[in-house]
């Protein structure tokens, strides 16, 4: 059975709900592991008033037993705390808050949404599932949803960490203001954990910071780029023999699925283009006491043909400005086709640094389905022994 997931829930609905399937038996997994990767996505200088609402905590319905999963599906529930303020509003009977004008909350305040807001999914959304309560796609679209992929991507990160994978994030551009380090992967780590940006370069987070302030104060918001780093892959991840079996393709893919995500890049990436190949391709040497083929420079970011190359992963995405602002732009009310206002929901001025912890999960939930199509089995042990076996035929080749 392939990995994969799916998530339900609306952002001020009674909860989102997980189901993982495909992760083999014998792994094991606490709620406080999850947890902490759904605290780690409410952190970060310029999140707004919906993250000192929510304090994020998975609960296990299924799937696991003893501390380690069972083989069968896991599912997941993380409950919404503001639900108390929208049930009214977001309740699922009949003749209730989905009567169109009639959706308000205790104070009389009508929740109904006629005014999109220009880059989010509620026009196109509406329009497509012919919803003139455009509050049945933002809901949806929200990016508390991504709740639930940070629950799933903590599985993943467990399972690739007991063959000693491990996923570092943090955030290198915030409205154009550049963060850069030449550390390791690990001492990246642990500055980005103390950072309020989840940034390692000290000074540019200072100019973060006034940016943050100064886009605030003018009812603005800001975008950026987090990088994600992943050490201990092993050679062999995906495959060049169909364009859907491609690992940079499924890794693009999951990152762009992020809310807001505009542009992933690996490696070099796009600055590839202003080199000659002799100043890109990475050069191949062979250390004959470790018997391993290695690179002196890593600018395919890990990837070759589709495939892991034994180098660290090296991702990078591009988050936009969020579209909710506090000073809205231009729209139109699609019942009377007037102009004005978009609509202004709670929001944050960035979250960029909440996007890097989103992307670390969502990057190791797509290398563990690459991981056990490599290695499928159905237990841990079987995994650890196929793993194994895999890794001593790399260094007799």
């Amino acid at each position: 059975m392939p990995l994969r997931f799916l998530t339900a829930g609306e952002s001020h609905g009674q909860a989102l709900i997980v189901i993982v399937e495909g992760m083999p038996s014998g792994l094991p997994i606490k709620e406080e592991e999850i947890n902490h990767q759904l605290a780690r996505r409410q952190m970060g200088y310029g999140r707004g008033g919906r993250m000192k609402i929510e304090q994020d905590r998975a609960e296990i319905l299924s799937g696991v037993r003893a501390g380690k999963t069972l083989g069968s599906p896991i599912a997941l529930k993380i409950n919404n705390k503001d639900w108390d303020n929208w049930q009214k509003v977001m309740s699922s009977k009949a003749g209730s808050a989905s009567g169109g004008d009639v959706a308000q909350d205790d104070s009389g305040q009508s929740k109904v949404v006629h005014h999109p807001r220009p880059g989010h999914a509620d026009l196109p959304g509406g329009m497509k599932y012919d919803h003139h309560d455009l509050r049945n796609i933002l809901e949806r679209a929200s990016a508390r949803e991504t709740a639930g992929r940070v629950a799933a991507g903590a599985i993943a990160r467990k399972l690739l960490s007991e063959f000693e994978i491990e996923i570092v994030g943090h955030l290198v551009d915030l409205g154009g203001v550049q963060s850069t380090t030449d550390l390791a992967p690990k001492k990246i780590a642990e500055k980005a954990e103390a950072s309020p940006l989840r940034t390692v370069d000290s000074k540019a987070e200072e100019r973060m910071i006034a940016k943050i302030d100064e886009a605030k104060k003018n009812g603005d918001s800001l975008g950026g780029i987090f990088e994600i780093i992943v050490t201990g892959l092993p050679v062999g991840l995906g495959s060049h023999v169909q364009w859907d079996r491609k690992l940079d393709g499924e890794l693009a893919r999951a990152v762009m699925s992020i809310q807001a995500i505009k542009g992933v890049e690996i490696g070099m990436g796009f600055a590839s283009a202003a080199h000659f190949g002799s100043e890109v391709h990475d050069e191949i040497f062979y250390q004959a006491k470790e018997k391993r083929f290695y690179r002196k420079t890593n600018n395919a970011g890990g990837l070759e043909g589709g495939m892991t190359n034994g180098e660290n992963l090296v991702l990078r995405a591009v988050m936009k400005p969020l579209s909710t602002l506090y000073r809205p732009l231009q729209s139109v009310n699609i019942m009377t086709k007037e102009p004005y206002q978009a609509t202004v929901e709670r929001t944050d001025i960035t979250a960029v640094p909440a996007a890097s912890v989103i992307g670390e999960n969502v990057v190791a939930f797509t290398l563990a389905q690459a991981f056990l199509e490599k290695f499928g089995s159905d237990s841990l042990k079987e995994l650890r022994r196929n793993f194994e076996g895999f890794l001593k035929q790399c260094r007799e080749f």
